[in-house]
């Protein structure tokens, strides 16, 4: 597998702010003023697994969705309501709306961005997939709208191995992008010709071999779950390696009462839910000496709080609704509407 495109990850993760933490009151406050906007404008959160909890609890109590970014983009399409409040990145808000344009997708920010698709930059990569006209480009979700309008497929953590294996079996040469660690697993999983943007998850891709292998030695009895966006030597120690959804669902099942987790620590607000008899604990991010930048914590996701999705449902425009280029969401439907009619097939 070949590797192209190296980011260099300073110029790609500028956040240093700290985000203002609520009150019990103001958590109080808002959530009741959040209530009533959903009901004023006729609006559904859609929060994904690595927002903070309140924010996925309040999106459970008003009739809302906590999902991985497939159900997402699946729930959104689907629910009646002409607003959507996406509480997560802008390429999920952007899913929603190339999904549902006549609907408004609002976001807590538009400057909820994501390392892998800050390290894809769209013209890049449309000279990239030119240059390779014999290979059918296979996008992951965690894309821009522009880049998945250059693809042939896109692709969740959930389905990436199943849909180039498909892909395989037809002959079918790969451009996989952008993350280059799920590329990797995927192309181990499947044997595939793929040749690998070179990006990562600022999240993922500082869980750290050895620390886990300490880790490994505290806990000698827990299961070792990795997300597959994770370096390629922390998940050969996983017992077990899928989405976001696929993790939940193996902490559920599993037969061990300690669980090792390595992915955003967002994600144990659903997996308590799943297995509240488990002890969980969080794969360590900084190794012997090494300061971590994400502390297995997206700062992006972090930007959604409660009070900013209070602002986007009232006073939305420019700083919190979605705006595409039509002529980017008819060619970016394409890839996606294969993704869900693939996934509908398969999806666990």
């Amino acid at each position: 597998m070949n590797e192209m495109f190296d980011v260099n990850a300073n110029n790609i993760h500028p956040l240093s702010t700290q985000l203002d933490r609520l009150n019990v009151a103001d958590i109080g406050y808002y959530r009741e003023k959040i209530k009533i906007l959903l009901q004023q404008n006729n609006a559904v959160m859609i929060a994904h697994y690595y927002t903070d909890p309140e924010i996925q609890a309040l999106a459970e109590e008003t009739g809302g969705c906590v999902a991985d970014s497939l159900e997402m983009a699946r729930f959104g399409s689907i629910h009646p309501a002409s607003t959507l409040l996406v509480a997560g990145v802008r390429f999920m808000g952007e899913t929603a709306k190339i999904l549902c344009p006549e609907k408004k997708v609002l976001m807590s920010t538009l400057n909820a961005e994501c390392s892998l698709d800050l390290g894809c930059p769209e013209e890049v990569f449309r000279a990239f997939c030119n240059s390779h006209p014999d290979r059918t480009v296979v996008v992951y979700a965690n894309t821009s709208a522009g880049v998945k309008a250059c693809a042939d497929w896109v692709a969740t953590s959930s389905i990436a191995v199943k849909l180039i294996e498909q892909l395989d079996s037809l002959g079918k040469k790969i451009i996989w992008a952008p993350d280059r660690h799920l590329g990797s697993y995927v192309q181990k999983q499947t044997g595939a010709d793929i040749l690998c943007w070179k990006s990562s998850c600022i999240v993922h891709d500082e869980f750290k071999t050895q620390a886990l292998k300490n880790m490994k030695v505290l806990y000698p009895h827990a299961a070792i779950l990795v997300h597959p966006e994770s370096p390629h030597a922390v998940v050969e120690l996983a017992d077990f390696v899928g989405s976001t959804t696929q993790l939940i669902q193996a902490a559920k099942t599993l037969q061990h009462k300690q669980i090792i987790v390595a992915t955003d620590r967002g994600i144990f607000y659903k997996m308590r839910q799943a297995c509240p008899d488990k002890e969980l604990f969080e794969a360590p991010t900084a190794g012997e000496g090494a300061n971590c930048r994400s502390c297995a914590h997206c700062p992006w996701m972090a930007m959604n709080t409660l009070k900013s999705i209070a602002d986007s449902l009232e006073y939305g425009g420019i700083n919190h609704e979605i705006q595409i280029d039509p002529l980017i969401i008819k060619k970016a439907l394409i890839p996606i509407h294969r993704m869900l009619d693939f996934s509908a097939k398969f999806y666990i």
